[in-house]
């Protein structure tokens, strides 16, 4: 696989090695070892998959605390844009995010390490999304930030007034109001 650092240290995109020939394609989408080696170590106990229609934006969601998760995440089927948004006070690229096209076609996957929120944008018909996490999903620890908080500056490739949100997306505070849910840019949270 290949690994392709991003301006945020810790988030970065992969890229499989595809074989094909006539009969299709293979690919192995995730092998522990390597990731370990080239990425960071990581043990995901929870793999998810969602299914969205276009203009859906999803988050952008976090688990705080002890909580808190790391998600690697790829697009089966259509397209969409994922979003990593630091969110460590202390950090030199506090509030500032990656923004990565994730498809079927081009295989890619994102990396989003504890620290940071996460949410995406549907660009196709339809697109089905999967994720590893290296937590199990706490409801009582959930953080979340307003997806479009003029602060972060995030271009969804989609016109607001065509974006579909959740009743629960569609409240969410901004960066700034958001100050007691944040991480630590000084605390591992992976010890």
């Amino acid at each position: 696989m290949k690994v392709t650092k991003t301006p945020i240290e810790g988030v970065v995109i992969i890229e499989p090695t595809v074989f094909g020939d006539e009969r299709g394609y293979f690919f192995e989408s995730f092998s522990l070892r390597e990731f370990a080696e080239k990425v960071r170590p990581v043990n995901f106990v929870q793999d998810n998959e969602s299914k969205s229609k276009y203009g859906v934006v999803r988050g952008l969601h976090f688990q705080k605390g002890a909580d808190a998760q790391s998600k690697l995440v790829r697009v089966v089927e259509g397209r969409v844009l994922d979003v990593a948004v630091d969110i460590r006070k202390g950090s030199p690229t506090f509030g500032q995010h990656v923004a990565v096209e994730l498809s079927a076609e081009n295989k890619r996957q994102f990396f989003v390490p504890r620290g940071f929120a996460h949410g995406f944008a549907v660009l196709s018909e339809t697109a089905t999304f999967q994720y590893k996490c290296d937590n199990y999903y706490a409801p009582h620890n959930e953080g979340a930030v307003a997806w479009d908080d003029p602060a972060l500056g995030i271009d969804w490739q989609i016109p607001a007034a065509e974006v579909i949100l959740s009743q629960k997306d569609a409240h969410h505070p901004t960066l700034a109001d958001a100050e007691e849910q944040l991480f630590d840019y000084n605390t591992d949270y992976y010890a």
